[in-house]
């Protein structure tokens, strides 16, 4: 059963599309025809050609190279993010839904608190203080990323908790860990997967979009992000270079989403996120 549905998950052009992404960017210093960092101030700003497929930018840059180069620190940075945000939430949202009481009423209230404020807002002044970087990207965007998740880990661990098998199990003593890894965790899984790949593709648009506002990846580095900032001055005369990290960042984005609708539908969580909705109703 979990092999079939493995296949029908993975068997999906959605699916075929990322991994082909994942293996052009792994595989990036050995397919680019140039060196990212390599002018060649002659030919700034070209369009595309046999030489040059997707042009060049304003310092004479191979497009192609540095798009296939930067998707690198893109979706590493946002891979980090998501598992990071999928690893605190699934812990808390449990922790709140087992403990209950007054630590499920304090995760409920911080978890509104953080679901208020703009992720955005809170990354721009974790960055503000720490200054640019690898770890602060994630760090900036993680520290609250986790909220959607942990709220629907918790909502959903609930609902597993009040039903009759978890009842039967505390009647012939299983432990809690036996109820949580039987009861409570398949039941959770089909929509946090769900969730955290369309939580990809939400990261990835706000990373790319701090990098594109100055403050995220630095030179040398370059990411899809920052290429669309650096292309924009010269937009009317070259717009490749726009158009290129531009399709990048929407093309995944788009793909993942298509993924985590695919999972939902596979793993039948359309029934799940139903009865997840009117959990969050009932607190």
């Amino acid at each position: 059963m979990a092999k079939n549905i493995f296949k029908k998950i993975l068997l999906s052009a959605p699916a075929f599309f990322l991994l082909a992404v994942v293996i052009v960017t792994v595989a990036a210093p050995w397919i680019s025809p140039y060196d990212p960092d390599s002018q060649d101030l002659l030919n700034r700003l070209q369009g595309p050609s046999l030489a040059h497929l997707l042009g060049t930018d304003s310092l004479g840059r191979d497009t192609l190279s540095r798009v296939l180069h930067g998707g690198q620190f893109s979706l590493s940075v946002a891979l980090i993010t998501t598992l990071f945000a999928l690893l605190v939430g699934t812990v808390l949202g449990l922790l709140s839904a087992v403990r209950g009481g007054w630590l499920d009423e304090l995760f409920l209230r911080v978890n509104d608190l953080l679901l208020a404020l703009p992720e955005i807002v809170i990354a721009l002044l974790i960055i503000a203080v720490m200054g640019p970087g690898f770890f602060t990207m994630v760090l900036s965007v993680g520290v609250v990323a986790w909220t959607p998740t942990a709220r629907l880990v918790r909502s959903m661990a609930a609902q597993a908790l009040s039903t009759h098998h978890v009842e039967a199990s505390k009647h012939v003593g299983a432990s809690r860990w036996f109820i949580l890894r039987h009861h409570v965790l398949p039941f959770v899984a089909g929509p946090v997967l769900a969730q955290a790949a369309l939580r990809f593709g939400l990261l990835l648009v706000l990373l790319g979009s701090l990098s594109y506002l100055g403050i995220g990846v630095q030179p040398p580095q370059s990411d899809w992000g920052s290429m669309l900032a650096e292309a924009q001055p010269h937009a009317i005369r070259s717009p490749w270079g726009l158009i290129a990290p531009g399709a990048a960042i929407f093309l995944v984005s788009f793909c993942v989403t298509l993924l985590g609708n695919r999972i939902t539908h596979v793993l039948g969580g359309d029934d799940v996120l139903a009865t997840e909705t009117k959990a969050e109703a009932h607190d």
